[in-house]
């Protein structure tokens, strides 16, 4: 059989040929009209961005194993926030002392502030208020009078002191809340009188009570179920103890039979409103708060009064955390995809310059790493739930929440890292668009040819890099959250602009560095040359290492200037020797018989609370709650010297207040001014200022009389007694015997501690700052080992081809150690000039002093850049460097 002809496949033009054009078909009705515009364009197949995918999938397996890490790491800590911030959303304060109440009628337990901001609507800001806000007593009798009302029962609660422990003391009608029945003995009919919880004492026993600072004797008549540490009075009994007459804690409301809570709600909202009932106190003006009546399970805010404080702050950390965690990873993605697709820039050159349309190579890249983002936020979603359940252990192991305070993770819940992966898919296929825009744009004949980084680019970084150092001016002259605020504006845009100045920054580093490089033989002269050769290359690895610098140092020093401040001015302040305390509280006339020991030079009563100040900053409006400590002013300055500049402290009475000199410049206060503080039950007073004194971070921003707190709080039993001797050990059981029962700690540690003010949300703030640190530490050790993976794996043919030229493994190595080296130095250098700037300006607008983090924090940074530096360097090339090569 004759084999067919051979008819050679038809090739394509040369460039300098051309493209021949074939004539158009003739029809029976006259010529075919070429067809013009974008339809007569060849569409490109998704087939051929499919093979250009799974090809170069396979041939990058290592480089896109760098960039899988950083995807993987985005998904988990994306969606551990996100499940974090959900399951804050929805926390809830327990129902337990109100289980059996169908509504409770409270106290509203916010307290608000109305501003004008610059050019716009009036604006209304809230903040949670932990003391007790009190129910005038007559609106018992209105809920009393609703149709539809069973029972009606007024709850009193007050602190008890019981066997050395502070315990709840409550009417034994209230216990029908929840309910709690007896298990043994009766209810209370006499004023001697209490019913106990399980465990603490059997019918029949006497008990020491000490409420208010006096001791009884009470006979247990009964023992019922529920909490432990609870006591029962009777009615009368308890409003005796409880004090503050015509108010009530609370109303607890049962429903008759028939009427369902949603119907008694209205007609219950209808009662108070119409007889214009409002909490009991005075209000600030324009903060007319009424009461509020509850159901479902927002009844357990009235037992559980911390919750929704602590439940705002730990949105708000969270909030902050999670975009500081979204624009890093934002940044290490991007950049890791880029510098993924850099080493490839020859390859897409090429195949954009042998006919591959923009479309195509765009549709290869978007496909290619699609592949890879979709595995890795796959895995990061499953690793979520463990990294989550990971930050609620670190919460609850450092008591940042309060008890009252639940954090529920309900089934739907579990989906949030499924959305967050989707995200991070987005971000990739993004960062690749934007990786690949300029191989994909630029014309064929160009492709080949890399061009340095432009004008634009420089003009750029050099704008940020103004807008970075005029946000550290404003933080330095602000105060408050404006301070910090501008002072993290700083920190971002030089960050950010020094990622886009890199080059230019590789290539000033290596001026200065490159003399001690040649120092080291032929090794560092190769590394000399390699690193001035390629200063776009060691601008990339310089970036993620100022990240990771510049991020840490200011996490870590903005918290640790303020405390090292903090205590440094705790020590200067406390003067006494010892700390008088008791868990149950302190006797009456405890304070006097200290006084009269021999031995004892002073002696001063400290109460802890919280007050909320309201003002403007940037003109928008803004509640901040401040710890304060109340005191009683005699011989104070023996006990307790917060460094007075102006006025005294012997005029410190109710109606007084002495301001640090802090926040006397923020109100523009001095002797004889007067000051509104809002106090943590509601209450407001415009206070008389007697006094401004140095060491606010010792002491806190206000001290008030001890008689001033003691009005507005329910915590008399955390009093302590700071006390001054002239004696010895003899002096010290002096004072013990003085308040039998009482506590006496010695050493400056006890004293600084009993008299420090601490935020409400510092362990709260600890564990968030640790949190924040770890996210950005793991990001950017990725981002750093990634990146100079990278570059080392798109070195192996320079290395190879220097070893075949002759170069000696030792003075390979040599090299690399010296470019690793000079990369971490640069990046070190650049991220602590980054970070000292915004750090300068916060430290002097809220401590007055330099910045100060603890070398071994600061050890550690250095000695995980340098180790990651290192190991980003040199195993990627290993076989390389062991590899043999003829040189002849």
């Amino acid at each position: 059989m004759p084999e067919p002809a051979y008819t050679p496949e038809p090739r394509p033009p040369s460039p300098s040929q051309p493209v021949p054009t074939p004539e158009p078909k003739s029809t029976p009705s006259g010529p075919t009209p070429r067809p013009s515009g974008p339809a007569s364009r060849p569409r490109p197949t998704p087939k051929v961005a499919a093979l250009l995918a799974t090809r170069a999938a396979r041939a990058h397996r290592k480089a896109w194993a760098a960039v899988f890490a950083a995807l993987v790491l985005t998904s988990v800590l994306l969606g551990a926030f996100a499940l974090a911030v959900t399951s804050a959303a929805l926390g809830r304060a327990p129902v337990e002392r109100y289980a059996a109440a169908d509504l409770v009628v409270a106290g509203d337990q916010n307290t608000r502030y109305t501003a004008k901001p610059w050019g716009s609507e009036p604006e209304t800001v809230s903040a949670g208020l932990t003391e007790r806000v009190r129910v005038p007593e007559e609106a018992l009798g209105v809920v009393r009078a609703v149709d539809g009302v069973e029972r009606a029962v007024a709850d009193r609660i007050f602190p008890v002191g019981l066997g050395g422990e502070s315990v709840v003391g409550r009417p034994w009608d209230a216990a029908r809340l929840a309910p709690f029945a007896l298990r043994d003995g009766r209810a209370p009919q006499g004023p001697g009188e209490v019913v106990v919880g399980v465990g603490r004492a059997r019918t029949g026993d006497r008990v020491a009570l000490r409420v208010g600072g006096a001791d009884a004797s009470y006979r247990v008549v009964g023992v019922a179920d529920g909490p432990r540490a609870a006591v029962y009075f009777t009615a009368g009994r308890a409003r005796d103890l409880a004090g503050r007459a015509g108010t009530v804690d609370a109303i607890g409301v049962v429903a008759a039979p028939g009427v369902s809570a949603g119907e008694l709600y209205g007609r219950v909202r209808d009662a108070v409103d119409k007889a214009k009932l409002r909490a009991a106190g005075e209000r600030a003006e324009g903060d007319s708060a009424g009461l509020r009546v509850l159901t479902g399970d927002g009844r357990g805010a009235a037992e559980h009064l911390a919750a929704a404080p602590a439940r705002a702050t730990l949105l708000g950390a969270l909030g902050a955390i999670a975009g500081t965690v979204v624009m890093i990873a934002v940044l290490v993605v991007s950049s890791t995809i880029a510098q993924a697709l850099r080493q490839r820039g020859h390859e897409l050159g090429l195949l954009r310059a042998v006919g591959a349309t923009p479309r195509q190579l765009r549709g290869a890249v978007g496909r290619e790493v699609g592949r890879v983002a979709v595995a890795a936020a796959a895995v990061g979603a499953v690793l979520a739930v463990p990294a989550y359940l990971g930050l609620r252990a670190l919460l609850d192991a450092r008591g940042a929440l309060p008890e009252g305070l639940r954090l529920p993770l309900p089934p739907w819940l579990l989906t949030a890292p499924l959305v967050t992966a989707a995200v991070t898919v987005l971000v990739a296929r993004v960062s690749a668009l934007f990786a690949v825009s300029r191989a994909a744009k630029v014309r064929p004949a160009e492709a080949l040819r890399e061009s340095p980084p432009g004008t634009p680019r420089r003009v750029t970084g050099l704008v940020l890099l103004g807008v970075g150092v005029t946000a550290a001016g404003t933080a330095a002259a602000q105060h408050g959250q404006a301070a910090a605020a501008a002072a993290s504006a700083a920190a971002v845009s030089l960050v950010i602009a020094c990622a886009v100045l890199g080059p230019w920054i590789a290539t000033g580093a290596m001026r200065v560095l490159g003399a001690p490089m040649r120092r080291l033989g032929p090794g560092g002269r190769l590394a000399a040359a390699d690193c001035t050769a390629a200063a776009a290359r060691l601008g990339a690895a310089i970036t993620p290492i100022v990240l990771v610098t510049a991020f840490s140092v200011v996490q870590l020093a903005a918290g640790a200037t303020l405390t090292h401040e903090a205590r440094a001015q705790a020590r200067e302040a406390a003067r006494a020797d010892l700390v008088v305390r008791a868990d149950g509280g302190l006797p009456s006339g405890a304070l006097d018989r200290i006084r009269s020991t021999p031995g004892v030079a002073a002696a001063t009563e400290v109460v802890h609370s919280t007050v909320v100040i309201a003002r403007k900053e940037a003109g928008s409006p803004l509640l901040e709650r401040v710890p304060v400590l109340g005191v009683t002013p005699e011989r104070l300055t023996r006990t307790l010297d917060p460094d007075v500049r102006e006025g005294g402290l012997g005029g410190l009475r109710p109606g007084t207040v002495a301001v640090s000199s802090d926040r006397a410049r923020a109100l523009g206060a001095k002797p004889g001014s007067r000051v509104t503080l809002r106090f943590d039950d509601g209450g407001a007073g415009r206070l008389r200022v007697v006094a401004v004194y140095e060491r606010g971070l010792g002491v806190g921003d206000f001290l008030l009389s001890r008689d001033e707190v003691l009005r507005h709080t329910a915590g008399a039993g955390a009093a302590r007694v700071l006390v001054a001797t002239d004696g010895g050990a003899d002096t010290v059981r002096a004072v013990g015997a003085a308040v039998p029962g009482a506590r006496v700690d010695r050493g400056a540690e006890a004293v600084r501690a009993a008299a420090r003010v601490e935020p409400e949300d510092q362990a709260l703030g600890e564990v968030v700052g640790v949190t924040a640190v770890g996210a950005i530490g793991a990001f950017t050790v990725v981002a750093v080992l990634s990146t100079l993976t990278l570059i080392s794996i798109g070195r192996r043919p320079e290395l190879t081809l220097l070893r075949r030229a002759g170069a000696a493994r030792a003075q390979l190595r040599r090299m690399l150690h010296a470019e690793a080296a000079a990369i971490a130095l640069t990046g070190l250098a650049v991220g602590l000039a980054v970070a000292l700037l915004p750090l300068l300006a916060f430290s002097l607008s809220f401590a007055g002093t330099l910045p100060y983090l603890p070398p071994v924090q600061l050890a550690l940074i250095v000695g995980v850049v340098g180790a990651t530096a290192l190991a980003g360097t040199l195993p990627p090339v290993r076989r390389v460097l062991r590899g043999r090569y003829p040189t002849g």
